[in-house]
């Protein structure tokens, strides 16, 4: 085959398209190896009004919670509302049939979160970004087949 014709191209110059393509690519390349995988998103979302306060997103593959972001408005940190939408997230996993739960962050705080609602760090990575700490956090409901 003949490298006539081929270009690089990086960054900006790889266009949205290109990008959803080699992700959409990516993960279906993963969900063959795993043979049978059911990605499914998940999400909530807390509101006031019509003013978003708080909000968690993931998704759910192979019986596994995926926790991808928790989020809280900076004003209304510290009230219990990361922890509350975690619940809620963990409850709309169970209903879809999760045995366990996954989450990783780069916050020592919200690792603290984690392990407080009954997740085990199974891994961590010092110095991951300079001066971050990876946490790898698992939390366990049912027994795997």
């Amino acid at each position: 085959m003949s490298a006539a014709g081929r270009a690089w191209r990086r960054d900006a110059e790889v266009s949205a398209e290109a990008l959803s393509i080699i992700r959409e690519g990516v993960a279906l390349a993963e969900r063959q190896q795993t043979q049978g995988s059911d990605v499914r998103e998940i999400s909530c979302a807390l509101y006031e009004g019509e003013a978003l306060l708080a909000g968690a997103w993931g998704r759910i593959e192979l019986q596994r919670l995926h926790v991808i972001g928790l989020w809280v408005d900076d004003s209304r940190r510290g009230q219990g509302l990361g922890a509350d939408c975690l619940r809620q997230l963990e409850a709309l996993a169970l209903k879809r049939g999760c045995v366990d739960a996954l989450a990783e962050t780069l916050s020592d705080e919200v690792a603290a979160l984690f392990e407080h609602l009954g997740y085990a760090c199974i891994a961590h990575v010092h110095d991951f970004l300079p001066g971050f700490t990876r946490h790898t956090l698992l939390k366990v409901w049912a027994p795997r087949d």
